[in-house]
């Protein structure tokens, strides 16, 4: 088992590997992640991990709210996961390696990461600025069938795009834009539907490309059909998840 220690950046939405990951960041507990990261040398990867929220707030209240008006917001690297902040996640996350650290003259940082590879949380560090996470580092096996598995989805993901962008548009993606990599399919597959944050978990934490890919089929055919009985749907960006507010 190969454990790594890392800063930790929950967000209420999944990160896969290959995936870019911009992101926007304010609170002082991330922005002292990202100076930390700055320590790094430019030739060394700047990494930290990204788990999804299972409960609680990616953004920790900054003022008095309801229903007590006078209640002091919350301070320091838990704030908003409770008491016990690692049932707040989900177990199963992913490492970024931010490419690009830009530090604006206010004090924020505008952040682009790419997904690498997952990894399991195993414990926090909470006595710091920001989290710090104790994880272990999953491989990606290909299992059975992962080839024909991934040539079934990228059709099935053809489709989809075609009834998410109308008959009369053109399809948000061509052929030629989609690889033919299983474990990549997966990811980017996973990565561009529609769905909620508890589904695209399930995708993450998949034991093998072939699991991933069989739920994926599944999936598709099923919001394929669904889309197919509504009367009109507006076209989305597939391939762009939105900035996090952090």
């Amino acid at each position: 088992m190969t454990t790594v220690r890392l800063p930790l950046f929950p967000l209420n939405s999944v990160l896969y590997p290959g995936l870019v990951l911009p992101l926007n960041i304010f609170e002082e507990r991330y922005r002292a992640m990202m100076r930390e990261l700055l320590k790094t040398p430019e030739d060394e990867p700047r990494r930290f991990a990204v788990v999804a929220i299972r409960d609680g707030h990616e953004v920790a209240p900054s003022a008095p709210g309801m229903p007590d008006p006078t209640a002091l917001p919350e301070r320091g690297p838990t704030a908003g996961f409770g008491d016990e902040p690692v049932k707040a996640f989900h177990t199963v996350g992913c490492i970024a390696d931010a490419a690009t650290i830009r530090e604006r003259d206010n004090g924020t940082f505008e952040v682009l990461a790419t997904g690498t590879n997952r990894v399991r949380l195993l414990s926090l560090d909470t006595t710091g600025p920001f989290l710090v996470a104790d994880l272990e580092e999953l491989p990606e096996a290909p299992g059975d069938e992962a080839g024909a598995l991934a040539e079934g989805v990228l059709r099935a993901f053809r489709q989809y795009q075609k009834r998410l962008a109308g008959a009369r548009e053109r399809s948000l993606s061509t052929g030629a834009d989609l690889p033919d990599e299983p474990a990549v399919v997966s990811y980017l597959v996973a990565a561009a539907m529609m769905l909620d944050t508890p589904a695209k978990q399930r995708l993450l934490q998949a034991p093998d490309t072939a699991s991933r890919l069989r739920d994926e089929l599944k999936l598709l055919r099923a919001e394929s059909a669904i889309i197919r009985s509504l009367p009109s749907l507006p076209a989305s960006e597939l391939t762009r998840g939105p900035t996090s507010l952090n």
